[in-house]
């Protein structure tokens, strides 16, 4: 095992929550479905909310076009699920003003109401010029998307 220990000065430089961008003001949303409920407004702004919830079961996807290319150094994704276990899969994509694509980030996590029903993922990214993000989510991997009765939410999408 290889370990090494932070100066205080490392951790300083990481960006705090007083640095979150204000994604409903620098940034258009498109999104596939969207429960009147649950609009996408609660899972992008500063403040933890109801968040977004999709109107269809089966796979979604989100994207935030950005009004001027952005350096992003942080993404923090929240997503919670009370209600049943399943296994879920989200991907993040980044593309920036060149108009190159590149996968960000994929992730899966199986929900447990009872004992896991939160995911928290907090990445530390080095992107530049990013004019588009896109989130896809599968919120059900154990069945065919099809036949899926899970509903894909995010409690919050985060970014500096």
């Amino acid at each position: 095992m290889r370990k090494s220990i932070l100066s205080p000065a490392a951790v300083a430089a990481l960006p705090s929550g007083d640095h979150w961008r204000d994604l409903v003001r620098i940034a258009r949303v498109e999104m596939t479905s969207e429960d009147e409920a649950f609009p996408i407004e609660h899972a992008l702004g500063k403040l933890l909310t109801t968040g977004w919830r999709a109107s269809s079961t089966g796979p979604q996807l989100l994207r935030l076009h950005f009004d001027e290319p952005i350096a992003i150094r942080r993404i923090q994704l929240h997503f919670i699920e009370r209600a049943a276990e399943r296994s879920q899969e989200f991907a993040l994509f980044s593309t920036d003003h060149e108009g190159a694509t590149r996968e960000v980030v994929r992730q899966q996590w199986t929900f447990n109401p009872q004992d896991t029903p939160d995911e928290i993922e907090d990445y530390t990214v080095e992107l530049t010029g990013i004019t588009l993000l896109e989130l896809r989510i599968d919120p059900d991997r154990a069945h065919d998307a099809t036949h899926s009765q899970s509903y894909a939410s995010l409690t919050s999408l985060k970014i500096a």
